[in-house]
């Protein structure tokens, strides 16, 4: 990755700079700092973006104070957002296309009361942040995933190592391991043979 002494990209449109606690690895891409637009984790280590990772135009890291966001080597995110209060790990050599979301917090209560109070309250806060964080559940991503476009993922949900998300599905429960699954919610399609997916490059 290629980031001169300001955190900055030579290429890149938006006028933005790299938080200090994001870890661009060797041989990573971030296509623009306009993804950090609503970062705002105070971690050690907000972001990692592994060996060989890429986020290109469109992703976002919604992270909050406490958030960890690490997207694992040669991993590519095509204009995703991840929400992250707390947790959210793509592993090595994930595919997660456009207009994915990965959300491990709801943010808002299911309650309509306490939800009502805190849109109500909302106004008086200085500055005005993003809706209060409710309980944050990890969402990990496993080993060469593949979410399709439009998909969602949230709180409290792991995905198998070589599972495939259909477009459009919304993931609400784990995902077994060299499984296919679609719809809304989510079910298993169909399994997968983990030897094809075992299988070196070029056989």
């Amino acid at each position: 990755m290629i980031v001169d002494a300001q955190r900055t990209l030579p290429w890149d449109w938006y006028p933005g700079t790299i938080p200090a606690n994001v870890l661009l690895e060797d041989g990573s891409y971030l296509e623009s700092t306009f993804s950090f637009q609503l970062y705002r984790s105070e971690a050690p280590l907000g972001v990692r973006l592994g060996h060989g990772a890429s986020a290109y135009l469109g992703t976002m890291f919604d992270v909050g104070p406490r958030g960890r966001v690490t997207i694992g080597d040669y991993a590519l995110v095509n204009g995703a957002r991840i929400v992250c209060d707390e947790a959210v790990e793509i592993g090595d050599y994930a595919l997660i296309s456009w207009n994915v979301v990965l959300m491990d917090t709801y943010r808002l209560p299911f309650d309509p009361n306490a939800r009502r109070s805190e849109l109500e309250e909302l106004p008086r806060r200085r500055p005005r942040p993003c809706l209060g964080a409710g309980e944050a559940r990890p969402v990990r991503v496993g080993r060469n995933v593949w979410i399709g476009f439009d998909a969602c993922v949230l709180p409290g949900v792991t995905i198998g190592e070589g599972a495939i998300v259909g477009a459009r599905s919304v993931v609400r429960a784990d995902v077994p391991a060299f499984t296919v699954v679609a719809g809304n919610p989510a079910r298993v399609i169909r399994r997968l043979d983990e030897r094809e997916s075992a299988k070196p490059h070029g056989d």
